[in-house]
């Protein structure tokens, strides 16, 4: 038993020590918890920066597995102890007794165990925390590592790209010296060098052996001589070497290149006739003797050897299409060997500089193209018909068209699109029977006669392009003589300084004149009665003073000798055709001999829109003059459009069929290639927004399109920024320029004022510029659209916003809605206003007529000044401005009056309406003193806006006087 009972003592101790130690790792209990709730922020951290960061390494984390494991283990024999000692706990508490105290010996025993066991769980949690430390010490020396390698990445990539951009600068300073030296080639150049080694080869010519440090390098596609300085005077002594065996050669070859000469000196002459055409007729020869071969000293003879060739081939060329054909290509070659040579820095020059140096090549090129004229290939000069309505401009034109009809045929007439064609077939028909023309003499190809419908449209031609019109006709009415328009063509031809010829038209209906088409009109009138002869040179004499009243002098064509300082008159009849044939003989000789210059034709492109207009079956097509250079199918067209510039390629170019009549529709030949003076209907995409009356350019190369873009886009801004306008009017909208200018000229004779301008359809951005006259005059509110469509869209915002728009085709038509409109509004606020009105007045009080001095007071007055009318209130500046009441009604013979002017004597019933006791005859006022119209600042205000029209220049110095008499400012 004895034992049993040892060992019930041994369990008693034991529990006691588990009892015992929660109290003593108490607090160790609470430093894990913390330390296990902080390496679980550190975990999320961690995680947060791995995701964020996505490149930091992977983090050994098996320190911590084993420090959260044991930390779990420890806590779980933590709480079990804490079970068992409650249980303890509960079993003292009912009733069991105490174990007998252990001796002393046992209790250092117990206590012993107890530290063994302490000692042991405090070095495994500060084992535990060495680890954490020792991880968390890892982790912030991986993230400086990290960094570390970050700033070494950037420092290694700014050390790249300053080695780069090092590398780029050295290059371009390369570049620049080698060009500066002139030893930089392009692609083309590198093929003429080798095209002229390879000729020269061919004539037995040796080719010198370029030094090593001349080799070509190819860099971009771009080849370069660079030449070792080094080496440069072994260059020169073999140069020296090469030039003396070319000096024991040049013995051989002297009478080869005298031959050569003598053969280009006999074909001298021709060379100098077709100069121009001849210079750029064989590009691959002309190249080589300007190509001079580097180390090459007898370069210059080659030159004179390769001029053999080209004069051979100029005696051979006699045929005028071979000529001009050969002209073009030379001229496309130059211009492509021009773009090659300013490519070859082009990709290191600013936008502004290559702008300025294709703009060079521009001038460049219609330099040369200038020099390229010749005075014996002339082009159809370009003439304008223009008058006053109703003499005979139109007919005139009918009767041209009209030449030579066999069997309802146009004898070599083609009706043009907005132009009529004369061929010189034609003009020598019409003039064979004209004594002063000659058909052997004949240079110009025909006449491009522009069908404009008055000179409205003539004036917009001439200030878009000043070169357009080169000769006009004037036709007069000698009937009537010189009439407003006339005098305003006048006026305009002067100003443009274009030549014009003054048809007198008419002449059939002088008194027995006789008829005859075919014969000259200065025989035939010399053939005429006396008395009709007489009737013409009175007629004549009296349209020769109305010219020098507009300080112009004229004669007749057939006695003019001065034609610096007079202008000739023809006499014709348009119904009848006489004198149409003189006009333009006269028109012809006048501009071969004296106008040789403009009309010689050039290459230089001059092409001017005037019509826009929809083709069935073709869709939107552009009327053009062509009036220099050549349109070829597929050209890049460059024109203004309403929404900026259009590019667009040539589809068609389309001309009537010659010989047909001009009536026929639709039956148009399709020309791959027009040359200028013609008028040509062009069919592209994209043209239902171009701008007529403007010039239209062609790119030749893809980097002039911005260029010409600019350009086409300026030319718009420039011509409506040039249009002065005011602050306030209306808005004016039209279908091209020229119709614009000519309503604009019109609403400023109307003294109709406009604010804005604009071109093309109406949108509602048109509206919205309108709508802001709302807020100033709201008589100005409104949209003059002259020949336009409007979008539905915009008509609709224009009836929410209150604003009108006026449409028509005519514009007089346009001005009679507009002012009817106007009318309307002012009527409108005249009413609105009328209440607020108070005219002007001074009156006098007759003594002997007053019928009742109290309210109402009826009385006889004399109106001194101003105008009385109903409903003016009455005041006496006198005593001290008595307000006595209003004027009610107004008697004249006993009959009711709305008004009574200056001197009227009227009856007048004056109310009381001051809100005050009335106002008495004899006791406040009598009849010394003046009685006045009580006016203010306001309806003086009215009376301005709405009234001014009623009120004489009398009446308003009525009003300045009253005003100082109520001290109204």
């Amino acid at each position: 038993m004895p034992p049993k009972k040892n060992k019930a003592k041994k369990n008693e101790k034991e529990e006691d020590w588990e009892a015992a130690l929660p109290e003593v790792v108490e607090t160790e209990e609470d430093k894990i918890a913390k330390e296990k709730k902080r390496l679980k922020r550190e975990k999320q951290k961690q995680k947060k920066n791995e995701e964020e960061e996505g490149i930091k390494e992977e983090v050994d984390v098996d320190a911590t597995e084993e420090c959260n494991k044991a930390t779990d283990e420890a806590l779980l024999m933590l709480e079990k102890k804490r079970l068992k000692r409650e249980r303890q706990k509960q079993k003292k508490e009912a009733g069991e007794t105490d174990p007998e105290p252990e001796p002393e010996k046992k209790d250092v025993k117990k206590k012993g165990v107890g530290n063994k066991k302490m000692s042991l769980l405090k070095e495994l949690l500060a084992k535990k925390q060495q680890e954490e430390e020792d991880r968390i010490e890892a982790e912030r020396l991986a993230d400086i590592a990290f960094e570390e390698r970050l700033k070494q990445k950037e420092l290694d990539e700014l050390e790249a790209q300053r080695k780069r951009e090092e590398k780029k600068e050295a290059e371009r300073l390369r570049k620049e010296d080698l060009k500066r030296r002139g030893l930089l080639e392009t692609a083309e150049q590198v093929k003429r060098r080798l095209r002229a080694e390879a000729f020269l080869e061919s004539k037995g010519v040796e080719i010198p052996v370029r030094a090593a440090g001349a080799e070509p390098a190819k860099e971009g596609g771009k080849g370069t001589f660079i030449i070792d300085k080094k080496k440069k005077k072994a260059e020169a002594l073999a140069a020296e070497k090469i030039r003396k065996a070319k000096e024991e050669e040049k013995a051989a070859q002297l009478a080869a290149e005298n031959e050569a000469k003598a053969i280009a000196e006999a074909a001298n002459k021709k060379a100098e006739e077709a100069k121009a055409l001849v210079e750029n007729e064989d590009l691959d020869d002309w190249e080589l003797a300007e190509i001079v071969i580097p180390g090459a000293e007898n370069a210059p003879v080659v030159g004179e050897k390769a001029a053999a060739p080209i004069k051979k081939q100029e005696s051979v060329e006699t045929n005028d299409s071979s000529d001009e054909e050969e002209e073009e290509e030379s001229s496309d070659d130059d211009s492509s060997s021009e773009d090659d040579a300013d490519e070859v820095h082009k990709d290191q020059l600013s936008k502004e500089e290559v702008a300025t140096m294709i703009r060079k090549r521009f001038e460049a090129r219609k330099i040369k193209n200038e020099a390229n004229t010749s005075p014996t290939k002339l082009r159809a000069p370009v003439i304008c018909v223009l008058g006053h309505v109703d003499t005979g401009k139109t007919l005139m034109l009918d009767t041209i068209r009209r030449t030579n009809v066999q069997s309802n045929e146009a004898g070599g007439i083609t009706q043009q699109i907005g132009a009529t064609c004369v061929p010189a077939e034609a003009i020598k028909e019409r003039c064979k029977l004209v004594s002063t023309f000659s058909a052997e003499k004949m240079l110009i190809p025909g006449f491009l006669i522009i069908d404009t419908p008055g000179h409205e449209s003539f004036a917009n031609l001439r200030n878009r392009g000043s070169s357009l019109c080169d000769m006009a006709i004037l036709v007069v009415d000698i009937m009537h003589g010189l009439e407003p328009q006339t005098i305003e063509s006048i006026k305009l031809l002067r100003k443009r300084e274009t030549p014009f010829v003054i048809a007198l038209n008419k002449i059939d209906r002088l008194y027995g004149y006789e008829s005859n088409p075919k014969k000259d009109i200065w025989k035939h009138l010399e053939t005429q009665p006396q008395n009709t002869q007489l009737e013409f040179r009175d007629r004549f004499n009296k349209v020769f003073g109305e010219f020098a009243e507009q300080g112009i002098n004229v004669a007749l064509a057939n006695v003019n000798t001065d034609l610096d300082d007079y202008y000739s008159v023809v006499p014709t009849s348009a119904f009848c055709g006489d004198g149409i044939g003189n006009v333009i003989s006269y028109m012809t000789n006048f501009t071969q001999e004296r106008l040789t210059k403009r009309i010689s034709f050039s290459n230089e492109l001059e092409c001017f829109v005037m019509e826009v207009r929809q083709l069935q079956g073709l869709g939107t097509a552009i009327d053009v003059v062509l009036l220099n250079g050549t349109l070829k199918r597929n050209d890049i067209l460059v024109l203004t459009g309403t929404d900026g510039p259009i590019v667009t390629p040539v589809k068609d170019l389309l001309m009537p069929q010659p010989m047909k009549d001009n009536r026929v529709k639709n039956e148009y030949t399709n020309y791959k290639k027009v040359k200028g003076a013609q008028g040509v209907k062009i069919c592209a995409k994209n043209l239902e927004k171009v701008v007529a009356g403007l010039p239209m350019f062609v790119a030749k190369n893809g980097d002039e399109l911005e260029i010409l873009k600019e350009d086409a886009d300026n030319q718009l801004k420039n011509a409506l920024t040039a249009i002065k306008k005011k602050p306030e009017g209306v808005y004016v909208q039209a279908s091209t320029l020229g119709s614009l200018e000519a309503l604009l000229e019109f609403l400023k004779v109307q003294k109709i004022p406009y604010s804005n301008v604009n071109i093309g359809p109406v949108h509602k951005r048109d509206v919205q510029k309108a709508a802001v006259m709302l807020e100033h005059k709201a008589d100005y509110a409104c949209i003059l659209a002259f020949d336009v469509k409007i979008d539905p869209d915009a008509q609709r915002f224009a009836d929410k916003e209150k604003v009108k728009i006026f449409s028509a085709d005519i514009i007089y038509h346009l001005e009679d809605a507009y002012l009817k409109h106007r009318e309307e509004l002012k009527l409108r606020r005249r009413k609105e206003n009328e209440h607020l009105a108070i005219f002007p007045c001074k009156l006098r009080i007759l003594p002997e007529n007053v019928f009742k001095t109290r309210d109402p007071i009826v009385c006889g007055v004399i109106v001194e000044s101003g105008q009385l009318r109903k409903g003016t209130p009455i005041c006496i500046p006198s005593k001290d401005k008595l307000y006595i009441g209003t004027v009610s009604n107004i008697q004249k013979n006993h009959e009711d009056q709305n008004i009574a002017k200056k001197g009227d004597e009227v009856c007048i019933k004056i109310d009381n309406t001051t809100g005050d006791a009335p106002r008495l005859y004899g006791r406040h006022f009598t009849h010394e003193d003046i009685l006045i119209s009580r006016i203010t600042r306001e309806t003086i205000d009215v009376c301005k806006s709405h009234f001014r029209d009623d009120l004489s220049k009398e009446d308003w110095g009525v009003m300045v006087e009253l005003k100082r008499l109520l001290d109204i400012y």
